[in-house]
């Protein structure tokens, strides 16, 4: 039956635009796929397929490529001839390795699958695929992805559970164009502070990770949807902190001093931090105490503050407060602390 509907396809020629070759026990792509170069959508999934073929570079004109449920061991090189491809479905196969040169080409796909399969790591020319809209690397072995993707700046839809995520990198403040957000079941034990930039964020699952405390801001993210279950929340179990008075350092006091007299812009500090770079690069790593809202660099207390999910949010119904990571300046500060604020014991 496959022979003949290829067999039809090709006497068809350049004039056919699809081939459906759907769960046909196929053991390696059909032949002939060569002269089918006006071919816009190509559909093999459900067979047995364990490569793709060199002849794949010369469909052109593909827009729509689905491979899912085959064995593919591997995201070929050869990919990167299909340059007008939209659509790219590699699901349930086996693959390991997706090779770098085969992001070359794909710059026009909006829509890449790769569920189910085995993938360890994202090759860095994942930002050449600078229009893609949906990525969905759910069920893989992925313990870290790389800066580069989130310089995807058309972004919209980021699936990325069941694997074995540790963290997420800063950078993932520029998926600017970012609403859904799909982390469950990995092992992130902190959020990036950087999520809190995504102002068009709707959707965020983080459930079943090691998540106890979120990022100063998160209360404001312009969610319709979160949900946590399964995370090990800090529970509001206030204890007496040992008051202590810290010996600053030198450096944490003209840090302290000069990010304050930037703050009230002293004209001299201003004009004269432009000749030291390296001073500038290190106060701007300073933070900001939750307290008296001055700034500080390297002597702190970590806090918790419980805050209520903002009401607009759609979320798991047991969570009734969140917990926010916050710093304060000093055990002054600490004294004058309102009653959500709690110091965290280190065990």
């Amino acid at each position: 039956m496959a022979e003949k509907l290829l067999l039809r396809a090709l006497k068809g020629g350049g004039n056919t635009k699809i081939v459906t070759l759907n769960g046909k026990r196929l053991t390696k792509m059909p032949a002939g796929l060569e002269y089918l170069t006006g071919l816009r959508k190509l559909d093999l999934q459900n067979n047995l397929i364990s490569h793709i073929s060199e002849e794949i570079k010369y469909l052109t004109q593909l827009t729509t490529l689905n491979l899912g449920n085959n064995h593919l061991k591997e995201v070929p090189a050869e990919l990167k001839y299909l340059t007008f491809l939209r659509q790219l479905h590699l699901f349930e196969n086996n693959i390991h390795t997706f090779v770098a040169e085969a992001c070359d080409g794909l710059e026009n796909v909006i829509l890449l699958n790769l569920n189910n399969n085995q993938l360890t790591q994202i090759p860095e020319t994942f930002q050449r695929l600078s229009k893609l809209k949906f990525l969905s690397i759910n069920r893989n072995k992925l313990t870290s992805i790389p800066k580069e993707l989130c310089f995807l700046k058309n972004l919209s839809e980021l699936q990325l559970n069941y694997n074995k995520l540790t963290r997420l990198p800063e950078e993932i403040k520029h998926l600017k164009k970012l609403q859904k957000l799909l982390l469950v079941r990995n092992s992130l034990e902190a959020l990036p502070e950087g999520l809190c930039d995504l102002k068009n964020l709707r959707i965020l699952d983080i459930a079943g990770n090691f998540i106890q405390i979120f990022p100063h801001g998160f209360q404001n993210i312009n969610l319709k949807e979160f949900y946590c279950e399964g995370n090990p929340l800090f529970l509001k179990q206030p204890f007496k902190a040992t008051q202590e008075i810290y010996v600053w350092s030198l450096q944490e006091i003209a840090a302290r001093f000069i990010t304050y007299q930037l703050a009230v812009k002293n004209d001299f500090l201003m004009q004269a931090i432009k000749w030291y770079p390296q001073i500038k690069d290190l106060i701007s790593q300073a933070r900001t105490c939750t307290i008296c809202g001055k700034s500080f660099l390297t002597t702190w207390l970590e806090c918790v503050e419980f805050v209520p999910p903002n009401k607009n949010w759609k979320t798991s119904g047991n969570l009734h407060l969140v917990p926010l990571r916050v710093l304060i300046c000093s055990y002054k500060c600490f004294g004058l602390r309102n009653k959500n604020v709690f110091g965290i014991a280190k065990v």
